[in-house]
């Protein structure tokens, strides 16, 4: 992000935001609530746009890009929310093989995939199961798997753990270590205080707007 600002009619949500951050990093956004955390979330992955200045993810200009274009930058990303949007009437497998399915992939290159990171998130004996069989920790655990299986360049994650407890969270986490440490940059907002200070991550932390903090191996940096 070069010089971005973003308005949204009197509210000014984020001011001349100058960010870079480099393939196989993990940064964590921080910030009080309403700082402009969410909308900094959004602008990677052209939810919203800014106001003024320029943006380029993966290498792609996100606001010069043609709308026919846009799926294409969205499927070398995987985006993962805090309240997980699973299909209600797919199975696990069918939720995870689906963002497969919208790109044409072959089926048999599914069935092997899905597998995979079913494995990796350690579910791999819900496959058959629907979302609503699940506790919330399983169902983040099948939104992960679902963001990863396209293998994303770049995983944006907005309060991944905000609705788990934190014995759960801290799984969710080592989870996110690991997709982290097979090269994948990760960017991920988030309030929990525990995990920020225990990853040793770079901190991005946003007030009023503007990033007041850049640091690698940061803390959190707020009292809750």
């Amino acid at each position: 992000m070069n010089n971005v600002s973003k308005v949204y009619g009197s509210n000014t949500a984020l001011t001349d935001i100058n960010v870079h951050i480099q393939p196989g990093e993990f940064v964590f956004v921080v910030g009080p609530s309403g700082a402009g955390k969410s909308t900094f979330i959004k602008l990677c992955f052209r939810e919203v746009l800014p106001s003024s200045g320029s943006i380029f993810v993966n290498g792609c200009d996100v606001i010069k890009m043609e709308p026919k274009e846009i799926p294409f930058m969205r499927r070398q990303l995987g985006i993962i929310f805090q309240d997980y949007r699973l299909l209600p009437d797919r199975t696990v497998y069918e939720n995870v093989a689906f963002a497969m399915e919208v790109i044409e992939t072959p089926h048999r290159k599914i069935k092997r995939r899905v597998l995979n990171v079913l494995d990796l998130v350690g579910l791999r004996r819900r496959a058959d199961s629907f979302p609503g069989e699940l506790s919330g920790g399983e169902q983040q655990r099948i939104a992960i798997a679902r963001a990863i299986v396209n293998d994303p360049l770049l995983v944006i994650a907005d309060e991944p753990t905000g609705n788990l407890d934190p014995e759960t969270s801290w799984d969710i986490m080592e989870i996110f270590k690991e997709i982290n440490d097979s090269g994948t940059t990760i960017v991920m907002a988030t309030h929990d205080k525990e995990i920020v200070d225990g990853m040793g991550k770079r901190v991005l932390a946003i007030e009023k707007g503007r990033i007041v903090r850049d640091e690698q191996h940061g803390g959190y940096g707020y009292e809750l």
